[in-house]
């Protein structure tokens, strides 16, 4: 007896120092700390039944799962001594020894009194300096993968369909074939740049799709075009997912899209140049016994690859180690990041991968962004042709496909800055779907020429917006950032089926009107229009019924540590609109 009694003195004496230690990290406040609360490993959460219509069973968009934050997201299957270990985010290594970690000072950043504060105007200075840093560089890189994505339009009217002896739905199918390679990498891609690091992961892929590129103006058959396409499809996938969630590393959930705007406007930026750059190599055709054509894969794999081997050395990680930051702006910026994200964790496991899969928020943003970028893709592939079709020369026709992106990209910068000034995604996207709406109701209704010009304008304002708005509306409703890497690149690698299916609407047969092309994108921008309405309808009601939680039971920011493992699912999140 004596033995039994001296035996759970001790395991009490351990249990209450590991109780200590939890409380040190988790910083729980001093009403939640009663003893009874940190339990044994493998106990199960001890939750009173609620009625059906209470606060804690009505406020969430995921009704299969408990949202109120049982002591089992202290412990999470570990030991106190091994949530200590698992929860800090500055890279503490866990092989510390038990004396070492309870005499560290883990203080969170945007917490401690030595924190740096930085006044509104200097904010801003800081915001410009991130800018300048990251975001002209970013939109390069963009630039070259839309480039290398859509120059097989402009090499068609320079000569490759001709030179290749494309018929019938042929070139449909070499546009069609890069997406699935696209759609079949993107998830990958975006786990491997959380598992290793931006500055590793986007020049690899970059040099892979410049190999590609550049080889693709050796093929000599419809076969071989094939080929190339769908590897240069597996390679350029991850660039797009991985800087747009790249970008939510950097920046506050209200300041992502005027970023988002700004790095895609690269892709409209890139049909106007492209379309003026492949008019000028076009003219090098038979330098070398090469046609004109080839020389556009040529030389723009080539700039490709010469600027991944410059990506390593220009692309800054994340801001704990950015090297054009100072100490004390690397500590404010992380500092405003944890403070937006409700300290929510970012470390990698796979129970965050898991709830991406199954977060139907995710998966209406996915279906969301399948309708706005399929008319996108479609327009960019096609516009030399409709252009060419309505009378002009091939060489005029590359030219005049400028205007329309040029004011494609003005207004996409207009929507992003109004979607974070106005702290809105839902009614931007749905007023640009309206742009759309009418400018491929005018191409379907009409043959003059001069109108259809004007409405391929439309189009291009209606279209091009949607995703930077799309995107960082989805970004910044997942909580946690291993979930966040995920659920972009699900949303990103659905969308771009889109890409598969799009170049099947336009037949040869139907030029120069198009009815089955021009009809189908009207469609799905309607689709566009009516899905983000019923995003807001949804978003609104879950923040009303996280609202109710919180005045129920007493969640405060305060106990924000509580819930830092529940992601969007906690009660202090709020979606955007």
């Amino acid at each position: 007896m004596q033995a039994s009694a001296r035996k759970h003195a001790d395991f009490r004496h351990d249990w209450d120092q590991e109780a200590e230690l939890l409380r040190a990290t988790v910083r729980v406040p001093e009403s939640d700390r009663p003893h009874q609360r940190l339990r044994a490993v493998g106990q199960q959460d001890q939750v009173p039944a609620s009625s059906a219509d209470s606060p804690r069973d009505a406020f969430t968009f995921h009704p299969w799962r408990s949202h109120s934050p049982p002591p089992s997201y202290y412990s999470n299957s570990m030991s106190p001594l091994e949530t200590k270990r698992s929860v800090d985010d500055k890279g503490t290594p866990e092989h510390l020894s038990e004396a070492e970690v309870q005499s560290a000072n883990f203080v969170d950043v945007s917490e401690s009194p030595n924190a740096p504060v930085f006044s509104p105007a200097e904010e801003k200075r800081l915001l410009r300096k991130l800018d300048l840093n990251l975001l002209p560089f970013l939109s390069f890189l963009y630039l070259l993968s839309f480039l290398d994505r859509s120059n097989v339009g402009n090499a068609k009217i320079a000569g490759m369909a001709t030179e290749l002896g494309l018929t019938g739905l042929q070139y449909s199918h070499i546009a069609s074939i890069f997406f699935y390679g696209y759609v079949i990498a993107e998830v990958p891609s975006n786990i491997a740049l959380k598992r290793l690091r931006p500055s590793v992961w986007i020049p690899i892929i970059m040099l892979a799709w410049g190999v590609v590129m550049t080889l693709m103006g050796l093929v000599q058959s419809f076969e071989g075009l094939m080929v190339a396409r769908i590897f240069l499809g597996l390679c350029e996938a991850g660039l797009f997912p991985g800087v747009t969630y790249y970008i939510t590393m950097w920046y506050r959930r209200s300041e992502h899209a005027r970023r988002t705007s700004i790095f895609f406007t690269a892709a409209t930026m890139a049909g106007a140049f492209g379309g003026l750059l492949a008019a000028a190599i076009s003219e090098m055709d038979g330098i070398g016994g090469q046609s004109g054509w080839r020389w556009i894969f040529y030389l723009e794999g080539l700039l490709t690859v010469v600027t991944a081997i410059a990506a390593y050395f220009i692309i800054n990680d994340f801001p704990e180690t950015a090297r054009f930051l100072n100490e004390s702006e690397r500590s404010f910026v992380v500092g405003r990041l944890k403070r937006d994200a409700s300290d929510l964790a970012n470390e990698f496991s796979w129970t965050y991968v898991k709830d991406a899969f199954v977060d139907p928020f995710i998966w209406l943003q996915a279906l969301l962004y399948l309708l706005v970028l399929t008319p996108l893709y479609t327009y960019s592939l096609f516009l030399p042709t409709i252009i060419s079709n309505l009378g002009y020369s091939n060489t005029m026709a590359q030219l005049l496909s400028a205007p329309p992106y040029i004011f494609g990209c003005l207004v996409t910068l207009a929507a992003g800055f109004a979607s974070d000034y106005f702290k809105m995604r839902g009614p931007i996207n749905m007023c640009v779907c309206v742009i759309g709406i009418i400018g491929f109701s005018i191409l379907y209704s009409t043959t003059t020429p001069g109108v259809q010009y004007f409405a391929v304008f439309l189009a291009a304002a209606g279209s091009y917006p949607c995703i930077p708005v799309c995107v960082s509306w989805n970004g910044g409703n997942i909580g946690g950032s291993t979930k966040r890497g995920v659920g972009m690149a699900i949303q990103i690698s659905i969308g771009n089926l889109g890409g598969a299916i799009g170049p099947y609407f336009y037949k040869s047969s139907e030029s120069p009107r198009y009815p089955t092309g021009h009809g189908t994108l009207l469609a799905f921008l309607c689709g566009g229009f009516a899905v983000s309405a019923l995003q807001i309808y949804l978003a609104r009601r879950a923040n009303a019924r996280k609202e109710a939680l919180c005045a129920a039971e007493g969640h405060h920011e305060d106990r924000r540590a509580d819930y830092r493992r529940m992601g969007d699912n906690s009660p202090l999140f709020r979606y955007t609109i």
